[in-house]
């Protein structure tokens, strides 16, 4: 996160607190913070956060109202929750506020030095969690390797997989992958949004067209699924056939 400036938000019922939080904030070099706000108490903290978002709230426990514990506890609700330094002049909640998930806690008076490791414990727990949103992006794609080169497939352009032989065929509306893999691996990972049809097959739930009669050389009268962007008929088996009828009925 070289370059970046942590967006900070301080809550503590004391004016004078405030301002000394934002003077050792402006004096940090690493990271280097920026407060976006302050508040006097939680209601206020909470009305600011539903505006805008920041990295680290520094929260004093001891306040009228809701205390900066329950503050945290709300905070969690948020869909961005910041991270969170405990900043207060008691010691004993520091057990709880870990509990709570606090990145650091800081007793006043608070001085530079330990401020600016806190805000250091910050940035790498940012890091972390973009690096652990990153990897649950790479969920929303197949990697396939084909030909000496490496493709990204976007999940939600995929409308099927059908396991032939030692392979899987990866289908999109424009053209067929091979995928070195297993099928069950495969709807294991994306059963959300992929559903087993066959023994050798599984469709995407948003890609049913249709269920349909069908005569099938090999099985005899059966039935089978049509999908959006494809022509092709996929074999139904009686095993599956309540499923995906429910899911051409939704």
């Amino acid at each position: 996160m070289t370059g970046v400036v942590l967006k900070a938000l301080v809550v503590d019922d004391e004016a004078l607190a405030r301002a000394r939080m934002r003077t050792l904030l402006g004096d940090c070099k690493t990271p280097t913070v920026h407060c976006v706000g302050e508040a006097a108490n939680a209601v206020q903290a909470m009305e600011m956060l539903q505006h805008q978002a920041v990295d680290v709230a520094l929260l004093d426990i001891h306040m009228p109202g809701a205390d900066g514990l329950a503050l945290a506890q709300s905070l969690q609700s948020l869909s961005q929750p910041p991270a969170l330094i405990f900043v207060t002049a008691h010691a004993e909640h520091a057990v709880r506020a870990f509990d709570l998930e606090a990145v650091d806690y800081l007793t006043k008076p608070v001085r530079l030095e330990r401020l600016q490791q806190a805000l250091q414990k910050v940035e790498r727990y940012i890091q972390s969690r973009r690096g652990l949103e990153a990897n649950l992006a790479q969920d929303d794609v197949l990697i396939i390797q084909e030909r000496g080169r490496t493709e990204r497939i976007p999940l939600q352009q995929i409308l099927y997989f059908k396991a032939e032989l030692k392979y899987v065929t990866v289908r999109t509306a424009s053209r067929s992958y091979i995928l070195d893999g297993s099928l069950n691996e495969l709807e294991e990972k994306h059963r959300a949004d992929f559903v087993r049809i066959h023994r050798n097959a599984l469709i995407a739930r948003r890609a049913v067209r249709a269920l349909e009669k069908h005569f099938d050389a090999e099985e005899g009268e059966g039935w089978a699924v049509r999908l959006n962007g494809v022509d092709e008929l996929l074999a139904v088996s009686r095993r599956q056939l309540a499923a995906v009828r429910e899911l051409v009925s939704r």
